[in-house]
């Protein structure tokens, strides 16, 4: 593949195009953002923020980030990836978002698998999450990939100038991800399937449902049509207790929780665990504004 700076980020402000100086990206009016030491780029004006530091905590970063790079997610990133590949429209150039990318672990595996892959064409990545904690612990795992603060209702890129975007447990607006979706592209959805994490969840509450369906009304609402929808479940064995405790701290289980279910879990040796996933794949309906 042929990666290419993204050349697509709009204003926060006024929606015009930016454009990369030195450490610097601008637009034609004179509204100008800094490009932080690790690389990444604030475009979260104050007005757009619901809280002083809003997304996931440095604490909640560093876990995630610690569970993450262990493997124990690794078939996910895997089969997101090849999904996602899937999607690539042979002989165009291609840009691709994440959404709510977090501290950057799924976009870059798709990097790499992307990057180990013949006849990909001209790509683009942008990794975008509302977190600037997240985003600044992104910005170092890869240099090659656009990292924005930013928030997925108003993504600060372009309209229509984005072929596919990733949501990886993330926050989902639909309408924000159609406003940038070229016509026929596609939103690669991953969301916990019914029996996510069961394990934790029996621990930690003492009343347990399966998780329901992703109810995808407010997609097909904002334009866009499911494509394909794949399950993924396994046994990823025993974890033991700091991965416990890196698990319940990076997802909202950890505030959802009473106390002693919070105490019981914090306590365990090791626990086993299973991963059930649904990967769903929208397209953007053409002529959808």
């Amino acid at each position: 593949m042929n990666v290419i700076r993204a050349q697509n980020l709009a204003c926060p402000i006024d929606g015009a195009r930016l454009v990369f100086h030195d450490k610097q990206v601008d637009c034609e009016n004179g509204h100008v953002f800094d490009i932080a030491r690790q690389g990444y780029v604030n475009l979260l004006p104050v007005q757009h923020k619901r809280s002083k530091q809003p997304g996931d905590s440095k604490e909640m970063v560093s876990a995630r980030a610690e569970f993450l790079n262990s493997g124990i997610y690794g078939p996910v990133a895997d089969k997101l990836a090849v999904i996602t590949c899937a999607q690539i429209r042979d002989g165009e150039e291609t840009c691709f978002m994440d959404a709510g990318c977090g501290e950057g672990y799924y976009f870059d595996y798709l990097f790499d698998y992307l990057n180990k892959k013949d006849g990909c064409g001209d790509l683009s990545f942008i990794g975008l999450d509302i977190s600037k904690d997240a985003i600044a612990s992104a910005a170092k795992r890869n240099k090659q990939i656009t990292w924005l603060v930013g928030t997925n209702r108003q993504p600060p890129v372009e309209p229509a100038s984005v072929d596919i975007i990733t949501c990886v447990f993330g926050f989902q607006s639909f309408e924000g991800f159609a406003n940038i979706l070229r016509p026929g592209g596609k939103v690669v959805l991953v969301e916990p399937g019914p029996d996510h994490l069961k394990e934790l969840r029996e621990l930690i509450y003492a009343d347990v449902k399966k998780t329901d369906s992703p109810d995808l009304a407010c997609a097909e609402e904002a334009g866009f049509s499911v494509r394909d929808r794949q399950p993924l479940q396994f046994r990823a064995g025993e974890i033991n207790n700091r991965q416990i405790n890196d698990l319940l701290v990076m997802t909202p289980h950890f505030y959802r929780a009473n106390i002693q279910g919070r105490e019981a879990a914090q306590k365990l040796d090791k626990l086993e665990l299973t991963v059930d996933i649904v990967f769903t794949v929208l397209e953007k309906t053409a002529g959808v504004a």
